[in-house]
């Protein structure tokens, strides 16, 4: 009998191999491998605060204001101070800033939709709420990794 993590690791190149993007990350509009990590962390509606998106991509908020400067000249993001505190910047996708994130990612968001439509409602319901389980557990996983390694190295991150 397979383990859990057997059937994890078996299972996420067939799903993988199964809705990968094919082709859609290519071309004179396609954001490169970087730019589409930031895309992915964009919300059209939730504003990130430019300091967040550098400490996500582990780089300073000078070196992350280049990279936005270029997503904004592609019109893929906007940038506006925080009404409440002027010294802060927020970051928001555009609508081209959505399809250009669609292109970047791994996945088809299409292929994913068809593959979770194949499945009867409540096997869909248990197989989402398993992959939203797992990505909690991930970022915990991160978390965690992050604290050490600022203990570690007495960055201050613990």
């Amino acid at each position: 009998m397979a383990s859990d993590v057997d059937l994890v690791l078996g299972a996420y190149p067939r799903i993988g191999t199964a809705c990968r993007a094919r082709g859609s990350g290519t071309g004179p509009r396609a954001p490169s491998e970087h730019q589409g990590r930031i895309l992915a962390h964009l919300d059209r509606d939730d504003p990130v605060m430019v300091t967040e998106l550098a400490e996500y991509t582990g780089v300073t908020a000078s070196t992350m204001s280049l990279t936005l400067k270029r997503l904004e000249t592609a019109g893929w993001i906007t940038r506006d101070r925080d009404p409440q505190d002027r010294r802060v910047t927020n970051v928001r996708l555009t609508e081209s800033g959505m399809r250009a994130r669609d292109r970047a990612s791994r996945l088809d968001p299409r292929r994913v939709d068809a593959m979770l439509l194949s499945l009867r409602p409540e096997e869909r319901r248990w197989a989402v709420r398993g992959l939203a389980l797992l990505a909690e557990a991930a970022d915990a996983m991160l978390a965690r990794d992050e604290v050490v390694l600022g203990a570690l190295t007495g960055d201050g991150r613990s």
